[in-house]
């Protein structure tokens, strides 16, 4: 897919912050940043109608494409809307987004913009997720899904569904690193002041929140093994140097990262060898040892896993030779 043209559809009432999150990944102007714009459009059933936000005095946002722009679209968001009841969600946005996804774009809800995805038939047989709170309703409504609670997004073929509120930060940014490389991402979400990549699911603010940073965090160890990836690291090595006990330090890691030791080395690793990839040319054999992953066999394993590319692939479309990131319409 070529990220260029980027649609939202929002229906009312509008939630301001997921709405925003579209906005600010896909809809600001960084060509002094070295990226070209995308074609970023505002969809909704009656163009130039304002639609009434969700917050406590509601302002209005207005669409100022119809649905019809969703047709031209690489990239089709679903901005929130609660679970609908009665007649259910518009026709004309449920045909709109079949088609799109008949035509091969990528579709993406953020929040409960899954439900509409849902209404539209187009998660059925699917691995998905939406907020933790409307999860257990959205499995209940459709059984035909199969619904993760526990994770930020889920990618499942060309449909990304994502968790509550600032999940759909990771969704977005996923779907730039995907199609326009792991320096892009990396670039908006500095920009944005956002992680590029978070660990863990949404299950950590259910059931284990993250503590709040203190003397006893883990924070400087992890900043330490992040930048010696290639030492051979285990939990007894890592909890002998957060001088704990193997199964205090393996609980105070889950809690804090939302993962096990060895996933969270394994998505640092990869996204270590994705920088190597993109701004060297050293061979695949050196980057799998700078990275830890002792060999280019292992390298590639983890790599496809994660990416769904080998590392020369990977390279060949998104190294510093590679075409332009992304061209104007």
């Amino acid at each position: 897919m070529a990220l260029q043209r980027v649609s939202v559809i929002a229906l009312e009432p509008v939630s301001v912050f997921e709405f925003g999150v579209a906005v600010e990944v896909f809809g600001l102007d960084r060509s002094d940043e070295g990226i070209a714009p995308f074609d970023f459009r505002v969809c909704g059933v009656e163009p130039g109608r304002p639609l009434a936000t969700k917050n406590r005095d509601p302002f209005t946002i207005t669409p100022t494409h119809g649905l019809d722009a969703v047709a031209e679209s690489d990239l089709v968001i679903v901005s929130p809307n609660l679970p609908a009841r009665g007649a259910g969600y518009p026709p004309e946005v449920l045909d709109a987004l079949r088609a799109a996804h008949a035509r091969g774009a990528t579709l993406l809800s953020l929040c409960t913009g899954s439900f509409v995805l849902a209404a539209a038939g187009l998660l059925d047989g699917r691995r998905c997720t939406t907020h933790w709170l409307y999860a257990d309703q959205l499995q209940r409504r459709y059984p035909n899904l199969d619904v993760d609670p526990r994770v930020l997004f889920v990618e499942d073929g060309p449909i990304v569904t994502s968790a509550g509120t600032a999940a759909g930060i990771d969704a977005c940014l996923h779907i730039v690193r995907r199609e326009l490389g792991a320096a892009v991402a990396n670039r908006i979400a500095r920009r944005m002041v956002v992680p590029p990549q978070r660990d863990g699911g949404q299950q950590q603010f259910v059931e284990n929140p993250i503590p709040a940073c203190t003397a006893d965090s883990l924070a400087p160890l992890l900043a330490w093994a992040a930048e010696r990836l290639d030492l051979d690291h285990s939990n007894a090595s890592l909890a002998e140097r957060a001088v704990m006990s193997e199964r205090t330090f393996a609980r105070r890691f889950q809690a804090e990262t939302g993962t096990t030791p060895h996933k969270w080395l394994t998505q640092q690793r990869v996204l270590a060898a994705r920088d190597l990839l993109e701004r060297s040319d050293l061979p695949v054999e050196q980057v799998a040892d700078r990275v830890g992953f002792g060999s280019a066999v292992v390298l590639r394993d983890h790599f496809r896993r994660a990416t769904g590319l080998s590392p020369v692939a990977y390279r060949r479309r998104f190294g510093s030779t590679a075409p332009a990131v992304a061209s104007a319409s």
